[in-house]
Formats: structure tokens, sequence, C-alpha cells
């Protein structure tokens, strides 16, 4: 495992991870409701940026690995996840939601890794829907952690719409990977 500077910001995200759940462990009499929305607003903020500064960093300072490509997307699933559980249990999400987007990640992590598997990992690479699909989850966690209004916006009504629109990207594109798999899949049944 090679430690340089993507890596290690990876693993900050998986670390803030325990951080970011027990934000809403600690007592209202030591942090407000408020303060609670700020700091996992914040927190949930920060992994999103490290996403991004990991791959660009690994990009500019040629410091890519293998081991940094397998790490990135579970940081990114498990923090998700992660958000999901926490709006779940304070009924901010839908649970069928949150099933469906931590299903899909799960599915579609399997089936690259059997795509991988079989040498044709690039057939299932990351689309532009997915990206789109990670946008909008991306913004819709940020607005319902928040909960609060913002410059006159609710971030409630906002981040659920932009939870079901992500839902329904999350699909649309499990759907598409699968599609593009398909032929592998049907090959491999007839073998």
């Amino acid at each position: 495992m090679p430690l340089n500077i993507p890596n290690l910001l990876t693993w900050f995200r998986i670390l803030m991870i325990p951080v970011f759940v027990a934000v809403f462990y600690v007592s209202d009499n030591t942090l407000s409701l408020h303060e609670k929305h700020l700091l996992s607003t914040f927190i949930f903020w920060l992994a999103a940026l490290t996403d991004w500064l990991d791959g660009y960093t690994a990009r500019a300072l040629n410091q890519g690995s293998a081991f940094g490509a397998f790490l990135d997307p579970v940081a990114d699933k498990l923090m998700v996840a992660a958000a999901l559980i926490v709006l779940v249990k304070l009924n901010l999400v839908d649970v069928f939601i949150a099933f469906i987007i931590i299903g899909r990640e799960i599915t579609i992590s399997a089936l690259r890794e059997w795509m991988a598997q079989l040498g044709n990992s690039k057939s299932v690479a990351v689309s532009m829907l997915g990206k789109f699909k990670t946008a909008f989850q991306m913004i819709a966690i940020l607005f319902l952690l928040y909960q609060e209004p913002l410059f006159g916006i609710s971030t409630l009504w906002w981040g659920t719409l932009l939870i079901y629109m992500a839902a329904v990207l999350t699909l649309w594109s499990m759907v598409y990977y699968l599609m593009l798999a398909m032929p592998q899949i049907t090959k491999k049944s007839h073998e």
C-alpha cells in the first residue's frame, strides 16, 4: 500500500465516518441541534471535497496506484451509506430510497469486480450518468443534513426532491451498467 497524498486523503475520508456518525450521538447539551446540522454538513462536505482532491492529486502528482483505485470508491460508498443510514434514523430519507442507493452501489461494485476478473473492466467504467447520479446524491445529502433554510431556500424540500431524483438516476445507471455487462453475462452463462 503506497503512502502518498491521494491515499492519505482517502484514509482521512474513511476516518471521518465515525466522527460524522458520532455528531448525532453527542448530547443536545453539548451540541445544539443547529450545531449538529452545521458540523455534520461540514464533515460530509469535507469528505466530498477530499474525494475530488484525492483524484486530482493522484493525476497531478502522478501518484495513482492500484490500491488507491480500489480504496477510493470504497471510501465513497462507506461515507454515503453512513450518511443515508443517519438520514433514515432522522426520518429524513425513506428506508426504500436508502436501500435503492446502497443496494445499487453493492451490485455495481460486485459487477465491476466480476468484469475485472474477466478482463473487461473498461466495459463498466464510470459513465457520465454515474457522475450525475453522484452529484445529485451528494447535494441532496448535504441539504438534508443541513435541514435549515439557506438564503430563503428550503434545504429539506430540495434535499428530498434531489434524493428521489438520485434514486431514479441510481436505478437508471444500474440498468445501464447491467446492459453493458449483459454480453459477458450471457456468454458466461452458456459456458
